[in-house]
């Protein structure tokens, strides 16, 4: 029985892809094991979202050498749709799979059996246009952790200046409300207690071949009808396709939590036009507003990048004066960096280094302080809690419906399950301390 393992580079998206595919390799008879078990088989899941993700790639390539230098190494993912030959060429690499290729490993690999040569040979390329027909498949992780990933969309038809994503995963398209109910119901047959939707821009949902055939809202009002499943979490979605429609429902549905993550990418609106983005600041303080005023208690966080080309001193302060002023709950800061074939490395002046570092920095401490006034508002409140699996020096750790992480004294009894607890104060880390598992009561 060969061994297989996987690492995952990136987004839940690719997690929910790298799961499924492992799922792929258990059901043919391998054995997945950690990256460090001398495994027979690696497989690396990529992202390309910013350059230091494909140097991690390539040391990712290395440790794996280190473990096994006779292990087959297989990469799939963003980068690789991008830079196949490039990967190709990377020591140790034995074969290069495509966004239209990665769910064929088996197909195109066979026994997974290195080539011995005495001569280095580039690993071998199965990647095929972007542009070409890319057929949809339905992921979702399962057994890794208490929340499942599952993907409900994939691509993307919006060309941000700053991305690459649309060259990797192609246009947008999803499968249908009934396959992915039928999924969520699976999911729910394994004792999973919390779904997370995941694609690359999950509002888009509901075109097939290039036809639209359904909506995000049609998705989400199937899936709150799914039994077994007590929380289902939206993701990531675009200000533009987060419709009041979609507020409203969240606000008074059974499963759907009061947590939402929208990108606003920056609170400039030249800079917004500069990336190509399909709304101004002033519809995101709109979409803020409605979701405060229906659930008061929700978690809004929000993707911002810092040194866009263009985006000078003065502007960079109207993205942070925005965001200071928005009732929000926390930030996730990307610095930019330049890709190949994106329309914003055409736009001057770019941004020095020291300059978008400077920025990022001020970001993060505005994102904690941001987080901690949040935590403070449901101080010595009750709140539902779903515990984690996972034990880390005596203590567990879980989530709020509005997604505020607590931590508690380990229990085992509390591993996947949901109570409602008093959150007592925040330590050092921003989470929430929790009252004794003992003492609260089961729900």
């Amino acid at each position: 029985m060969k061994k297989v393992a996987f690492y995952t580079l990136g987004c839940k998206l690719n997690f929910s892809e790298t799961s499924t595919i492992s799922r792929s390799f258990e059901e043919k008879g391998f054995r997945k094991v950690n990256f460090t078990d001398t495994p027979d088989i690696f497989v690396i899941n990529t992202c390309s979202v910013t350059d230091n993700a494909d140097k991690k790639c390539k040391k990712i390539v290395k440790e794996a050498q280190k473990i096994n230098p006779d292990g087959f190494v297989a990469i799939v993912g963003c980068y690789a749709q991008l830079k196949p030959a490039e990967i190709a060429e990377i020591e140790g690499v034995d074969a290069v799979l495509g966004a239209a290729e990665k769910f064929r490993l088996h197909e195109l690999l066979g026994t997974f059996e290195k080539e011995k040569t005495t001569i280095r040979q580039p690993g071998k390329v199965f990647a095929s246009e972007i542009d070409q027909k890319l057929d949809y498949h339905t992921s979702y992780s399962l057994n890794d952790r208490t929340r499942t990933f599952l993907k409900v969309q994939d691509g993307c038809d919006y060309p941000c200046a700053y991305c690459t994503i649309p060259l990797a995963r192609g246009a947008s398209r999803s499968d249908t409300v009934e396959n992915i109910v039928k999924a969520a119901r699976e999911i729910a047959s394994n004792d999973v207690k919390e779904i997370v939707l995941t694609g690359v821009n999950i509002g888009d949902f509901g075109l097939i071949n290039g036809q639209r055939n359904e909506l995000f809202l049609d998705l989400i009002k199937a899936l709150d009808e799914v039994e077994g499943i007590e929380r289902f979490r939206i993701s990531s979605i675009e200000p533009n396709l987060l419709t009041n429609e979609i507020i409203e429902f969240v606000a008074q549905s059974k499963r759907f939590v009061p947590h939402f993550h929208i990108p606003l990418q920056s609170g400039s609106n030249k800079i917004l036009g500069l990336m190509k983005r399909r709304y101004k600041r002033e519809l995101y303080q709109e979409r803020v507003t409605k979701i405060k005023e229906v659930m008061p208690d929700c978690c809004i966080g929000v993707d911002v990048i810092v040194g866009h080309p263009g985006e000078t001193d003065e502007l960079f302060l109207e993205t942070y004066n925005f965001l200071n002023e928005l009732d929000i709950s926390y930030l996730h800061v990307f610095t930019y960096s330049e890709r190949e074939n994106t329309a914003a490395i055409g736009i001057k002046p770019s941004v020095p280094q020291n300059k978008r570092a400077e920025r990022s920095k001020m970001l993060h401490i505005l994102s904690d302080k941001k987080k901690r006034y949040f935590y403070e508002q449901y101080l010595n409140t009750e709140r539902e809690v779903l515990f984690e699996n996972e034990e880390n020096e005596g203590m567990m750790s879980g989530f709020t419906d509005n997604y505020i992480k607590v931590t508690a004294k380990y229990d085992p009894l509390l591993v996947n399950e949901t109570k409602n607890v008093n959150l007592v104060t925040i330590n050092d880390k921003l989470e929430v301390e929790v009252t004794e598992p003992q003492e609260v009561l089961i729900h």
